[in-house]
């Protein structure tokens, strides 16, 4: 009878424990939804003589960049994906993955820094360096915001 009630015990006490880990894993679930939600959205677009890129990147509660960017330069397949970073002051680094034209089985992933200047995002360019096949900016190398084609000006919001 010891043994019945004991293994009773343990069953309800396992039983407790699984209820509160669903609990907490909810409430994680929660806040990082939270963390997400969009702020505020701004739009971009950048011409250079027969070049457009389009621009619209998310502002996230958690500081985070997201959003999505196309990029149509003469006599290239378009280039369509979605950018993901943050700013470090002035400057918003990130990260751009994309196909370039109909071909949807291989996707790039670049790395990008803008230079935020009262209504436009300047799109700097910087010596790159790739190592375990990921591409980043050299670390100590500066970037030039100065010598560049592409400046993205602030435009409305065309859904």
């Amino acid at each position: 009878m010891k043994k019945i009630t004991l293994f009773c015990l343990l069953l309800a006490c396992i039983g407790l424990e699984s209820c509160k880990k669903d609990q907490s894993e909810k409430v994680a679930k929660a806040a990082k939804a939270k963390a997400e939600e969009t702020i505020s959205t701004e739009c971009y677009k950048a011409l250079y003589e027969k070049d457009t890129i389009n621009l619209k990147i998310n502002t996230l509660k958690n500081g985070k960049i997201t959003g999505e960017m196309q990029m149509m330069v003469l006599d290239m397949p378009v280039k369509h994906g979605e950018i993901a970073g943050e700013f470090h002051g002035d400057t918003l680094f990130a990260s751009y993955t994309f196909i370039q034209g109909g071909y949807e089985k291989k996707t790039y992933k670049n790395p990008m820094a803008f230079l935020k200047k009262g209504d436009e995002l300047i799109i700097g360019n910087g010596k790159l360096m790739t190592t375990l096949g990921a591409t980043h900016f050299i670390k100590g190398e500066p970037i030039d915001f100065d010598r560049v084609k592409y400046k993205l000006t602030k435009v409305d919001c065309v859904d």
